[in-house]
C-alpha cells in the first residue's frame, strides 16, 4: 500500500524523450530501490496518416539539433525522415506496449532500442517488421511479437495509455508524475537535466 511510483511519461519517437533516455536510466539505477518506475506511452502524434511536409520536417529537425546540442545525444540528421515518411507514433508506442504484454522486464530496453533505431540508424520504426526485428533483438519471438502487435487487445491497451496521460494532465514530453496511493505529484515536465531532477525526486520521496 506505500509502494511509491514514479510514472515517465513518454514516445519513442519524442526528440527529448531520447535526450532524456539517460536521464531515465540514471534514475532508474539511483532510486529503483525506493520507488518503482513505469513507463506510460503518451502518444505524441499518434495516428498521423499524411507523409510529413518539408517545412515540417525542417522544424522538427531544428528540434532534434536542440536536443543533440543540450544533451549531447547522437542523432543522424542527414537523410532523416525521408520524403513520403508519414510520422505516425502510434506502431512504435503499441510496439512498446506489446513488449510490456510480453516480457515486461524487457521494455525499458526496448524502449530505449527503439529511439536509438530511429534517432542514430534511421530505421523506420513505423514499420511493424522493423519494431519486430528490435523486439527480436531484446529476446522476444518475432511471430509471437507480430500477432499480438496487430491485436485489438494491444491497439486498446496504447489507446489506455494515451488516454490516461491525457486523464493526468500530461501535454508535453517527457514528463515525471510521482504517486503515492492515489496522490500524484508532477515532479518534471519537459526535460530536466539529472542535477536539477534528483532534488525534486528526494523532496518527493521524503515528504
Amino acid at each position: 500500500m506505500n509502494e511509491k511510483i514514479l510514472w515517465y511519461v513518454a514516445d519513442p519517437m519524442c526528440s527529448w524523450c531520447w535526450g532524456f533516455a539517460p536521464v531515465i536510466e540514471q534514475v532508474r539505477n539511483t532510486y529503483g530501490h525506493r520507488l518503482k518506475v513505469e513507463l506510460l506511452l503518451g502518444g505524441l502524434r499518434p495516428g498521423t496518416s499524411h507523409p510529413l511536409p518539408s517545412p515540417q520536417r525542417q522544424e522538427i529537425l531544428g528540434h532534434w539539433q536542440a536536443v543533440h546540442r543540450v544533451t549531447g545525444q547522437p542523432f543522424q540528421f542527414a537523410g532523416a525522415m525521408p520524403e513520403g515518411f508519414i510520422y505516425d507514433t502510434e506502431p512504435a508506442c503499441r510496439a512498446v506496449v506489446v513488449v510490456s504484454m510480453l516480457n515486461p522486464e524487457a521494455i525499458f530496453t526496448f524502449f530505449r532500442a527503439v529511439q536509438s533505431a530511429f534517432y542514430v540508424e534511421q530505421r523506420n520504426v513505423t514499420d511493424a517488421l522493423v519494431l519486430a526485428e528490435l523486439a527480436g533483438d531484446v529476446g522476444l519471438e518475432t511471430q509471437q511479437f507480430l500477432q499480438a502487435f496487430e491485436s485489438d487487445a494491444a491497439r486498446d491497451m496504447t489507446q489506455g495509455h494515451f488516454h490516461r496521460a491525457s486523464q493526468l494532465g500530461v501535454r508535453g514530453f517527457p514528463t515525471l508524475i510521482g504517486q503515492k496511493a492515489a496522490l500524484y505529484l508532477l515532479i518534471s515536465g519537459g526535460y530536466c537535466p539529472l542535477e536539477e531532477l534528483n532534488p525534486k525526486i528526494i523532496q518527493w520521496l521524503d515528504t
